[in-house]
């Protein structure tokens, strides 16, 4: 398999956008006992869940161990369009150790970032992530495509999200952060960007979700729905917290163009009606090892719509339990229309540390 040094802008490739085309979806079996409580037989019901309904209008792949093969072949193996790659990982967030593919229109490459557990030494959620690192590269592998060597610069596929059209959303508490990349100004991660995604214009939002343990990922906060248009998570309550992070980006975007120079066309997507937090339940299950985050009774989850699946056929939207799950599916299905739009219980994720993008990684079609 070749591994490129060039950049992929210079070579005339670009990040197409969640919406476009889509070939397949990369996703990893989940089984960590720090992040997927009791054994994660939850975990891995909704996971199958999520990747039989993916595999209706696309190849889905699933990374799984060697030692939970027969389990994910027992939920998984009667679909012709999932396929099992045995391989080692050390968590299942395929949005953030994946690869990010880019095309130039007849041909698809791989970029391979560097990736250090959201933090590092200085605030990463585990102390060890070797396997991790090498998961892009056999996703590549697998499907027959060129690596681009980024791992110069530590970047995570949930902390950016792309129009496919020039222009890039992503926030300073996230790429700015201190675990990152501290030797590089913003405007040298601003050229990186630009160098490996092909896009002109970069749109910095400075925060993210309230408590997001990502340090602020983008694709938990607002996202592009098509050329011109995205959704951004909102609460209309000026006593949380999140308010003032919601009205800061939203001030931002009514002011910015896109790389084409259009107005942007802004949606509200709120978060739950109430604060979602680990219960004592919650926290029943879990075994973490030394240098690995862990949940506490009462700590504030960072429970947000936008953190969604575009499928070629359907949207794979999360849902809380909450009263505003409904009005979530509503307003999504509006910003996709002909797409179905799909709410998948998923707290289970959401105690994990993410959600149903979290877990996924989109391979665009060529």
């Amino acid at each position: 398999m070749d591994r490129l040094i060039t950049k992929p802008s210079a070579d005339g490739f670009y990040m197409p956008a969640e919406y476009a085309k889509q070939q397949g979806c990369l996703m990893i079996w989940p089984e960590r006992p720090g992040s997927w409580k009791n054994g994660a037989k939850t975990a891995q019901k909704i996971f199958a869940d999520i990747a039989m309904k993916i595999a209706e209008s696309e190849e889905l792949y699933m990374m799984v161990s060697s030692k939970q093969y027969s389990e994910a072949n027992r939920l998984l193996g009667d679909c012709d369009h999932i396929h099992l790659i045995e391989a080692e990982a050390d968590d299942a967030w395929a949005r953030d150790t994946g690869a990010t593919f880019v095309v130039n229109g007849y041909e698809r490459r791989a970029i391979d970032w560097q990736f250090n557990a959201w933090g590092g030494e200085y605030d990463g959620l585990y102390a060890h992530w070797d396997k991790d690192q090498l998961i892009a590269t056999r996703i590549a592998e697998y499907v027959g495509d060129s690596v681009y060597d980024a791992r110069h610069l530590v970047l995570e596929g949930g902390s950016i999200h792309v129009d496919g059209e020039g222009t890039l959303i992503t926030t300073e508490e996230c790429l700015l952060s201190p675990g990152r990349n501290p030797h590089l100004t913003k405007q040298q991660i601003e050229d990186e960007l630009k160098a490996y995604l092909g896009v002109k214009k970069i749109i910095w939002l400075p925060f993210g979700i309230y408590n997001d343990e990502t340090n602020g990922h983008v694709d938990n906060f607002c996202c592009f729905t098509a050329p011109g248009e995205v959704l951004l998570a909102w609460t209309d309550n000026i006593d949380d917290p999140q308010y003032e992070r919601s009205k800061i980006a939203w001030d931002i975007l009514e002011q910015e163009t896109d790389a084409k120079g259009r107005k942007l066309k802004i949606r509200k997507l709120p978060i739950p009606s109430q604060p979602i937090c680990i219960t004592k339940e919650d926290v029943i299950g879990y075994e973490f090892e030394e240098g690995e985050d862990y949940r506490e009774e009462g700590e504030r989850l960072a429970a947000s719509y936008i953190n969604f699946y575009i499928a070629n056929k359907s949207v794979l939207v999360p849902q809380f339990g909450d009263v505003y799950d409904s009005m979530a599916l509503e307003i999504i299905s509006q910003a996709f229309e002909g797409r179905e739009v799909v709410g998948i219980p998923a707290r289970e994720i959401l105690t994990g540390g993410g959600n149903i993008h979290c877990i996924t990684q989109q391979i665009p079609a060529v």
